[in-house]
C-alpha cells in the first residue's frame, strides 16, 4: 500500500487553489487534528510552485537554519544559504530583497508554507508578533501565499486565530482540515462492506490510521497488529493526541475515560472524577471546541434542554478507551491474544452505537436518494404513564425543512435478522413526536447488519429495509450521483 495515498481533498484543493490564484500576497491558515492529511495536502498542492518547511521545537535559530537551506535549494541561491540571520524578520527581510526571489515572484506566486507552526511558538511566545510584522510589512507588498499549518487545534486557534492574536485580520482564507467520510474508506483497504464499516467504527477516516493498515491482515488481524503490542503504532497514539493539545492532560484523559464507562451526564462525571461541576464543564467546553466529544439532546429540543448526553465523537479515541486504556497491562505483558478475544466478545454491542452514527452520516450524505438537514436520536416519554416504562427511544430522526420530511429509524448491529416488531414499534414511538409536528410527512426506516425476518409485504411506501448489502448498493448509487431505486429495498 502506497504511505503517499491521497483521497478526496478536491474540495480543500480548490480552496488552497482559489487563494493562490486571487491576486496579491495572502496569509492562509490551515490546521486541524494529528495524522489527518495536512502535510499530504500541503505537499501535493504546492507542487513546484514554493517550499514546505517542518519547523521544530528547536528555537528560532535553528528553524531558520534549516529553513534557509530549504528556499536556498528552491531558488537555486547560495547567498541566503551562506548569509547569517538572528531573527526570522531579518531573514524574511534579506529573502524578499534578494534578485532570486523577486525573479521567482515576477514568474508566478510563491508559495511558503510553514507546517507546525505552533512549534515555533512554543520556543518563542512573540512569533505571532513577529510573523504579523513579517507579513505586514515584508510579504503584503509580494507575490507570495504564506501557509501557517498546525496539529495543535488549541494553539492554532487561540494564538492565530482568535481576536487577541497578533495575526487576526491578517489571514485571506483558513480551513479546519476533517478526517475523510466513510464512503472512501474503501480505497485504503480491500475488505468486505462488513469490514469496512467495522474498520470505520475503530480507525474512522483519519488517512494516516489507514495507511498504517496491513492490506494482507484481516481485520482483527488488523487491530492486534496496530493497537495490541507495545510496539503498535497506534497503540500510543491516544496520548501523543493528547499530549499535542495539553500540556496537562491527566484531567482530559479523566473525563473521556469517564465517558468511555459509560457517564454520559455532568453529574455522572463529577462523581466519577470527584470534580467539582465547574471543572468538568470547563473540561467538557475545551473537548468539544476540539471536536473530540460531542453533547447529544433529543431531537426537537430546544437550547434549554438541560440534561444533555456526552459523547466520544473521535472513532479511534472512542476505542482506545474503551478498549485500550483498560487492557494496557495485559497488552504490557503481551496477552494480546486474550486481549483480542475479550475485545471480540463485546465488540457487537460497541459497534452498535458506532452503526448509528453511521447511518446518521449516510442519511445526511444523501443515500436514500434526497437529502436532510439534521439527523439525532431522540428521547422522551410516552405518554403511559408507567414509570420505569414510559421513556422512549428512536435511534435516528431526520428532518429536511425544504421537502416537510420527518424520517423515523431504528440501527441494529446483531448476528441475527431484526423480526417485524421491530418496525412495529418504530411506527409506535413515533407517535409522540408526529403529533409535534403535525401536517408534514413521515418516513420510516431500518437499517439491519442480518436482515430481517418475517413477512413484511404488508410494509407501504412509507417504509425502507435496508441490510447491509442494501446500505453498500445505496452508497453505489450515491457515489455515482444516481437516484436510489427505492424498490430494491423491499
Amino acid at each position: 500500500m502506497s504511505q503517499q495515498k491521497f483521497v478526496n481533498r478536491v474540495e480543500d484543493m480548490k480552496i488552497l487553489e482559489d487563494i493562490w490564484s486571487a491576486n496579491g500576497a495572502s496569509l492562509f491558515i490551515l490546521y486541524g487534528r494529528r495524522r489527518v492529511g495536512k502535510t499530504e495536502l500541503i505537499n501535493r498542492f504546492i507542487g513546484g510552485r514554493g517550499v514546505y518547511f517542518l519547523a521544530t521545537t528547536e528555537g528560532d535559530r535553528e528553524n531558520i537554519r534549516s529553513f534557509k537551506v530549504i528556499i536556498s535549494k528552491f531558488l537555486g541561491d547560495d547567498s541566503i544559504l551562506k548569509a547569517s540571520f538572528d531573527d526570522w524578520h531579518s531573514f524574511f527581510s534579506v529573502l524578499s530583497s534578494s534578485s532570486s526571489f523577486q525573479a521567482r515572484a515576477m514568474r508566478s506566486k510563491i508559495i511558503i508554507a510553514i507546517d507546525e507552526f505552533p512549534y515555533l511558538i512554543d520556543s518563542n511566545r512573540a512569533i505571532p508578533s513577529i510573523f504579523q510584522k513579517i507579513y505586514d510589512t515584508i510579504l503584503r507588498q509580494m507575490n507570495v501565499m504564506l501557509i501557517l499549518s498546525g496539529s495543535s487545534i488549541s494553539m492554532m486557534e487561540n494564538e492565530v486565530l482568535s481576536y487577541k492574536s497578533p495575526l487576526y485580520g491578517r489571514r485571506t482564507g483558513q480551513l479546519r482540515l476533517s478526517p475523510l467520510k466513510f464512503r472512501h474508506l474503501a480505497e485504503f483497504v480491500d475488505y468486505g462492506f462488513e469490514d469496512l464499516c467495522k474498520t470505520y467504527f475503530v480507525f474512522g477516516g483519519v488517512p494516516e490510521y489507514l495507511l498504517k493498515l496491513d492490506p494482507d491482515l484481516d481485520f482483527w488481524g488488523n487491530v492486534s497488529r496496530t493497537m495490541l503490542s507495545r510496539g503498535g503504532p497506534l497503540y500510543e497514539e491516544a496520548e501523543f493526541l493528547l499530549r499535542t493539545e495539553f500540556r496537562e492532560p491527566k484531567n482530559y484523559m479523566l473525563i473521556l475515560k469517564s465517558i468511555s464507562y459509560g457517564n454520559h451526564t455532568l453529574g455522572e462525571m463529577c462523581s466519577y472524577s470527584s470534580l467539582d461541576k465547574s471543572m468538568v464543564s470547563k473540561y467538557l467546553d475545551v473537548l468539544m471546541a476540539l471536536g473530540l466529544i460531542t453533547v447529544e439532546k433529543p431531537f426537537g429540543s430546544n437550547d434549554k434542554f438541560k440534561k444533555r448526553l456526552y459523547w466520544i465523537s473521535d472513532q479511534y479515541l472512542k476505542f482506545w478507551f474503551r478498549y485500550i486504556l483498560q487492557h494496557k497491562s495485559e497488552i504490557e505483558s503481551s496477552h494480546t491474544e486474550e486481549v483480542l478475544s475479550d475485545i471480540m466478545d463485546t465488540f457487537s454491542s460497541f459497534a452498535g452505537e458506532q452503526f448509528e452514527n453511521l447511518m446518521k452520516e449516510l442519511l445526511l450524505d444523501g443515500i436514500l436518494g434526497r437529502s436532510f438537514s439534521q439527523a439525532s436520536r431522540w428521547w422522551g416519554r410516552n405518554g403511559t404513564g408507567k414509570k420505569g416504562m414510559d421513556i422512549e427511544e428512536i435511534d435516528i430522526v431526520a428532518y429536511s425543512e425544504t421537502r416537510g420530511e420527518l424520517l423515523f429509524a431504528e440501527c441494529k448491529w446483531t448476528n441475527s435478522p431484526v423480526p417485524k416488531s421491530l418496525f412495529q414499534g418504530l411506527r409506535a414511538k413515533s407517535g409522540a413526536l408526529r403529533k409535534q409536528y403535525p401536517g408534514i410527512k413521515y418516513t420510516y426506516a431500518v437499517f439491519s447488519k442480518s436482515g430481517f425476518r418475517g413477512e413484511y409485504k404488508e410494509i407501504g411506501e412509507d417504509t425502507i429495509l435496508m441490510d447491509l448489502s442494501d446500505i453498500q448498493k445505496g452508497l453505489n448509487e450515491l457515489l455515482r450521483g444516481k437516484k436510489m431505486d427505492r424498490s430494491v429495498f423491499y
